[in-house]
């Protein structure tokens, strides 16, 4: 999926709809122009029914806003959750979206609106579901009929997945419908703004410019005053691209609704969405660019050269000092396992940040190396950027830049490096109310300079329990609690570790507050009342103990609330344990770019600057005595 700051190709919106955390539709936005062609396709589409074909005309009516809302309830009822199974289960019905079995309908999700005159198929398909902060979004990009009724075929297949051979599938059905990227793009611009986090991507300098230089390009601001001659005011402000402490540490992202966001500014969302998508057509969704526009206007002085055409990513034409400033920002997503029948998982999210600041409109080209080396899954680029087939190693990119900070390219690929944490994490439940547990992990094994590892700190999380002590000593770091955590600091600012890897153990019991819920009954009565069951069967006191902490965990996990699936590191409450990190120096995955290799036409002295920063993303460490999910590997 290309980056949010351009235009979205063969894209049109029919409506938006956001609904707050009571299913109530707090904001909507219809766009008649594409109404009208939605209509105008459906007539046609209808007049070729056939006796043949699927027995019912496609739904051509548009839902009221309390319409959409019964809908969007009764099919989180109908597949359990906001986003739904996903999958077929034994819940699942004929007609709904899980029945298709495929993940992607809990990101694009069909509603069954409830309208007499249109009979009993009322589908609206396909509808974007993005969640963000305390509100679902909805986004129907306009598509053609004949891919609804493709869509309501696949809901009411008997067989299930996409075999492999099948006439249809939900796969190549998306393939055909470029709409469905530029909706999500769309999604998560709105998703940004409702949230407070409409920010542009960080771009990191290593050099020493001036302060105002380096708080430029750490905030992600786009430099209004060296924009034009004239003075012009700073546009309207938006948070801070420095990640937040729980950013920083890594907490584990659920995107489901939560409680105490920020309220719905309406205003804001009426002139972006007028501004970015006029008449239902995305155009820029940059929000920078549109809060900058909307402050400062145009002048005379801010109108290109009349032989170039400035493309709509870049509204304002820069001027001032000259540079390219590069930074590849990457994830590292792990499950780490332990276990000879599971093998681990590591993958890494990488994406190039830019920030161009040339005067006029040039072309920058240069080649990203490191291809070979990452193993690169996935490659996707801005807007901007023209690409040519790449060779065994190199991909040749040539962008006409934006204004400001952008995302040059995002990418999935492996970690060149092998795992920078590696090790296992064990956690045994003595009794009720206390836990064992035990560290022994191994930092930067294989990673030399100039690779450094600046934090690193691994979180147990105990959502469903109040800790009230601990009792242990690290072989390195420190350790401190929160009240449904126990946290250790293994490397702390200031104290980065480069050049060399350290092994870290750390034992440890953590003591919980007693259970609200029903008390479990003694060890004594336990005992007596297996003898009780079955007394013609002698059990040494060893099988008691280990039936005696089985019991325990069992009763413990009985006792635990259901749990959402959108919380799925939830799920039993004490089976990982969490790493979080940030290492700098070069990318884990070996992607690169040479700043001396960086062209610009017409040519311009500016010097090209380039850092790379590492974090952590969902790194887990799960229990090796306890339950983990893991995806079965494939059969070859």
């Amino acid at each position: 999926m290309s980056g949010s700051g351009g235009g979205c190709g063969g894209c049109s919106i029919r409506a938006i709809w956001i609904l707050n955390s009571l299913d109530a539709v707090v904001f909507s936005r219809r766009f008649p122009v594409v109404e009208k062609r939605w209509r105008t396709a459906c007539r046609s589409e209808n007049e070729k029914v056939t006796e043949n074909s699927l027995s019912y005309s496609v739904f051509s009516l548009f839902p009221s806003d309390s319409e959409l809302a019964a809908a969007f309830v009764e099919r989180k009822q109908r597949e359990g959750s906001a986003r739904g199974f996903g999958i077929r289960v034994s819940q699942s019905s004929v007609g709904s979206d899980s029945w298709v079995d495929d993940p992607i309908t809990r990101h694009i999700i069909g509603l069954y609106i409830n309208k007499e005159e249109e009979g009993d198929n009322n589908l609206l398909w396909p509808l974007i579901l993005h969640i963000k902060g305390n509100y679902c979004i909805l986004i129907l990009p306009l598509v053609e009929p004949r891919h609804v009724k493709a869509y309501a075929r696949l809901c009411q297949r008997s067989d299930c997945g996409n075999a492999v051979g099948a006439d249809e599938s939900l796969s190549s059905l998306l393939v055909d419908l470029p709409s469905i990227t530029g909706a999500f793009m769309v999604a998560h611009a709105i998703g940004d703004i409702v949230a407070g986090d409409a920010v542009e991507p960080e771009v990191l300098v290593s050099a020493s410019p001036s302060v105002g230089g380096l708080l430029d390009s750490l905030t992600g601001s786009i430099g209004i005053s060296g924009i034009s001659s004239r003075a012009k005011p700073v546009a309207a402000p938006v948070a801070s691209s420095i990640p937040s402490s729980t950013a920083v540490t890594g907490a584990v992202a659920v995107d489901a609704p939560k409680i105490g966001s920020r309220p719905l500014d309406k205003d804001t969302l009426r002139t972006f969405i007028s501004s970015s998508m006029p008449f239902g057509t995305p155009l820029d969704l940059s929000y920078s660019n549109i809060s900058a526009i909307k402050v400062n206007g145009f002048s005379s002085s801010d109108l290109p050269p009349a032989d170039l055409k400035q493309p709509a990513w870049k509204p304002y034409l820069y001027k001032g000092k000259q540079r390219m400033l590069f930074t590849i920002h990457e994830t590292v997503n792990a499950a780490m396992y332990d276990r000879d029948e599971i093998p681990d998982n590591i993958s890494v999210s990488g994406q190039i940040n830019c920030r161009a600041e040339l005067e006029g409109l040039p072309d920058v080209s240069f080649p990203l190396t490191g291809l070979n080396a990452a193993h690169v899954e996935v490659l996707s680029f801005h807007p901007c950027a023209q690409v040519s087939e790449h060779g065994a190693d190199k991909q040749a990119v040539m962008f006409s830049p934006p204004l400001g900070n952008f995302i040059l390219l995002r990418y999935q690929a492996s970690c060149g490096h092998g795992p920078p944490i590696k090790g296992f994490y064990q956690l045994s439940m003595v009794s009720e109310d206390k836990g064992a547990f035990l560290f022994k992990l191994c930092l930067m094994e294989g990673y030399k300079s100039p690779l450094t590892m600046e934090f690193c700190t691994v979180s147990m999380p105990f959502p469903r329990r109040r800790v009230v002590s601990f009792d242990g000593t690290p072989s390195i770091g420190t350790v401190s609690t929160t009240e449904h955590s126990v946290e250790w600091k293994i490397v702390s600012g200031g104290r980065g570790l480069s050049g060399k890897s350290i092994e870290a153990t750390f034992p440890g019991t953590v003591n919980f507050a007693p259970w609200q819920t029903q008390r479990l009954p003694s060890s004594r009565s336990f005992l007596g009342s297996i003898a009780d069951e079955d007394s013609d069967v002698e059990t040494e006191n060893s099988n008691n103990m280990v039936n005696m902490e089985e019991f325990i965990m069992e009763k413990m996990i009985n006792d635990l609330p259901p749990v959402d699936l959108e919380e799925p590191f939830c799920w039993q409450a004490y089976n990982y344990a969490k790493v979080s990190f940030k290492i700098a120096g070069a990318s884990l995955s070996g992607m690169s770019v040479d700043p001396k290799s960086v062209s610009i036409y017409p040519a311009v002295k500016a010097p090209a600057e380039f850092s790379t920063q590492v974090t952590s993303g969902d790194y887990i460490l799960w229990n090796t005595l306890g339950k983990c999910p893991s995806a079965a590997a494939e059969k070859v």
